[in-house]
């Protein structure tokens, strides 16, 4: 062979070589940093039990609560749809590299000479394997885990969503019932007021004015119970809601007291929130399936390179005659090459570059809202704790001058009306530990939603991801 021959061959070898080695890296997969304080600037130093993020529902202490939170995991229609969608997220991340698996498939066809002078039926079966080259199955796995993961983060965004409504919904129903009842007794006195005043004027010893003023205060005492009345109706077909029903359970109709929530402390750190949180989790499946595109679109950039074969045969239909020697194999590469198109193919490279570097931008902007949204939680959580505190002080306070008014009235050193401006103070104060007492509660619910608190993915689930992964 001519030696110039020899050296031409061996440098478009080594070329196709470095064509091929440069293009099997692919796109590396970008660093993730998160920027996540190390400490909590609110955190609670109080000496608590820790709530559990993954139970945490479960500090109130009220099992009614938490088997509502149970029914409404198994049977919302949310959560329901969501866990569909993850299906079919799975589903689809096990057939990611199918396209670089051998393929064979039959088919049969119609053939016809150009002469118009015979007709043949064509049978056989096509052998098709593209090769994974150039980082290409690499990104199309990246594509698929991305969008499972996007599925799994959207479930249990729906998970930790539905937990705290159904927590917030029941806190707010229950509170509703103890403001019915407070102003039920607050219309009670009223009335009493005014049948007391009324008699009072009778002997000349009141005026009409506060007769129709005690009248004024009955009616208006009346008018409040609408509101916590129609609040319960409304919080308990919420409820029916989320629980996937069309009408309440009237057992929830049933005035009870609000659950009672103790002394929590917050133990997760700021870097929990990487693995809790859906909407974190989610924005850093937007990396990998930006990854994954811009790693398809740099695998454009190079051949397609493959192995095909077919086996077929034929019979003519004009004479129905079949020969032994009518069958046909063929086998060799497939290689599809782009030469030109105008730039297409690196304008599409530049733009997924782009896009991956905005979807790390939007992992950054996810981790820093997070972290917003726990500290502002623990700053309301500790406000309405010291608030609660304050107003269970005032009660207390006024609970001893209604007992200490009641007291004086049997011993007819003071008259019923100062005992009824007493119950009534007291009533009122009872008002507002309750709406305090609600908001330190509904401050817990909005800290836990924030860490990204709701149940782990039951066994089944956890079985099936690991399929995947192994696929």
């Amino acid at each position: 062979m001519n030696p110039s021959r020899v050296r031409v061959a061996r440098a478009t070898l080594t070329a196709a070589l470095v064509v091929l080695l440069g293009g099997c890296t692919g796109i590396a997969m970008p660093k993730l940093d998160a920027p996540v304080p190390a400490h909590w600037r609110h955190q609670s130093v109080d000496a608590a039990p820790p709530a559990d993020l993954h139970g945490w529902w479960h500090a109130f202490h009220d099992p009614a609560l938490d088997a509502l939170v149970d029914t409404a995991l198994h049977d919302n229609l949310d959560v329901a749809q969501a866990k569909e969608r993850l299906l079919a997220a799975r589903a689809m991340t096990r057939s990611a590299d199918v396209a670089y698996r051998p393929r064979l498939r039959a088919k049969t066809e119609d053939a016809i000479d150009p002469d118009a002078s015979a007709s043949f039926f064509v049978a056989g079966f096509d052998a098709t394997w593209e090769l994974n080259l150039f980082g290409r199955g690499t990104a199309t796995h990246r594509q698929a885990r991305g969008q499972l993961d996007n599925s799994a983060a959207s479930l249990q965004q729906v998970r930790v969503t539905l937990v705290a409504e159904v927590v917030r919904n029941w806190l707010e129903l229950r509170a509703a019932q103890q403001r019915e009842a407070t102003l039920t007794a607050i219309r009670g006195a009223r009335q009493q007021q005014w049948q007391l005043l009324r008699t009072r004027a009778q002997l000349q010893l009141a005026s009409t004015q506060s007769v129709d003023e005690a009248e004024a205060a009955l009616a208006q005492a009346e008018a409040a119970l609408a509101e916590p009345r129609a609040a319960t109706d409304a919080l308990a077909q919420q409820l029916a809601v989320l629980l996937g029903r069309n009408e309440p359970d009237p057992a929830w109709l049933a005035t009870a007291p609000l659950p009672a929530l103790g002394g929590q402390s917050l133990t997760q750190a700021p870097a929990d929130l990487l693995r809790n949180r859906p909407d974190i989790a989610r924005a850093e499946a937007d990396v990998l399936v930006a990854a994954g595109d811009a790693g398809v679109a740099r695998a454009d950039l190079y051949p397609r390179i493959g192995i095909g074969g077919s086996l077929v045969w034929s019979t003519n239909l004009t004479t129905h005659r079949r020969t032994r020697d009518n069958a046909l194999l063929s086998a060799g590469p497939m290689i599809d090459i782009p030469l030109f198109d105008w730039g297409a193919r690196e304008a599409e490279l530049h733009a997924r570059k782009h896009e991956l570097k905005a979807s790390m931008y939007a992992y950054r902007q996810a981790v820093l809202q997070g972290v917003a949204e726990v500290e502002t939680a623990l700053g309301q959580l500790r406000q309405q704790h010291e608030r609660e505190q304050q107003s269970a002080q005032a009660h207390a306070a006024l609970a001893r001058a209604a007992h200490a008014a009641g007291v004086r009235v049997n011993l007819h050193l003071a008259s019923p009306a100062d005992q009824l401006d007493s119950e009534l103070a007291l009533a009122q104060s009872s008002l507002a530990l309750t709406d305090a007492t609600v908001a330190r509660d509904l401050a817990f619910v909005s800290l836990y939603k924030a860490l990204g608190g709701a149940p782990l993915p039951d066994a089944d689930a956890d079985s099936d991801t690991k399929t995947a992964d192994a696929h």
